[in-house]
């Protein structure tokens, strides 16, 4: 499996059950309907855990284009291979997001409230602020670079092909990590802390025919894209400049 394809199915899966969770807890009529917050943020560390899993060995499991871009800050990753991970991470982000619309359609379906038909795709403020809505995404993106680096080290990618990757004992740190961020910092945005996990399932939302869809809420949109990249971009200086 090559890297790219590596990066596809790891964001695929990481999105499958990650939005698989919220749907899942929010849409009508569902088994899990209402278990709360602790059951999303518990099912995302395990979306982050399976996701890396399956493709640590191919790609190194970036799954997110501010790990990316934070591991390339960091030297620890190619920059000549920064745009083919994040075009990859997207389209895995589409295909997992659409996997999850055709296994729950028939509740989409029954469910009229068209935020939360947008919560199951995307991120959104509980407070809207925009200054303060970047820097929660900035901080957590953060965290979860800085712990990426100094923990769990993912490979570097050289023209010669990809290192060892990190396997399910790697993963589980950064499950957990995902999970602290979810648990102690998500309350304020959703914690999207990875521009691909927000903009793919998005565009889908704006895509797919879904009964009482609403407005995919673009004008938000730009602020999970540019809080995450400025936390990716954050933990690799630092990382850099303190190694």
């Amino acid at each position: 499996m090559t890297p790219f394809i590596g990066e596809i199915l790891g964001t695929f899966v990481l999105i499958l059950l990650g939005q698989g969770v919220c749907a899942n807890n929010t849409l009508k009529d569902t088994l899990g309907r209402n278990s709360g917050w602790v059951l999303i943020t518990l099912g995302w560390a395990a979306a982050v855990f399976a996701g890396v899993t399956v493709s640590s060995e191919a790609s190194g499991a970036h799954l997110n284009p501010a790990v990316t871009i934070g591991l390339a800050m960091a030297g620890k990753f190619a920059w000549s291979g920064v745009a083919n991970y994040i075009i990859a991470q997207m389209i895995g982000a589409m295909l997992g997001s659409m996997a999850v619309w055709v296994m729950y359609r028939d509740h989409y379906n029954r469910t009229e409230d068209a935020g939360d038909i947008l919560g199951t795709f995307s991120t959104g403020p509980a407070i809207p602020n925009t200054f303060n809505n970047i820097i929660s995404e900035l901080l957590g993106t953060f965290v979860l670079v800085a712990a990426v680096l100094y923990a769990a080290a993912p490979n570097f990618v050289t023209e010669g092909g990809v290192t060892p990757g990190l396997g399910a004992v790697g993963a589980l740190p950064v499950a957990l990590i995902v999970l602290a961020v979810g648990i102690c910092l998500g309350g304020t945005t959703g914690y999207a802390i990875n521009p691909a996990r927000d903009l793919g399932p998005r565009i889908m939302h704006m895509l797919l025919p879904i009964t009482h869809k609403g407005d995919s809420n673009w004008g938000y949109s730009w602020i999970p894209i540019l809080g995450p990249i400025l936390g990716g971009v954050l933990a690799g200086v630092l990382y850099t400049t303190l190694l």
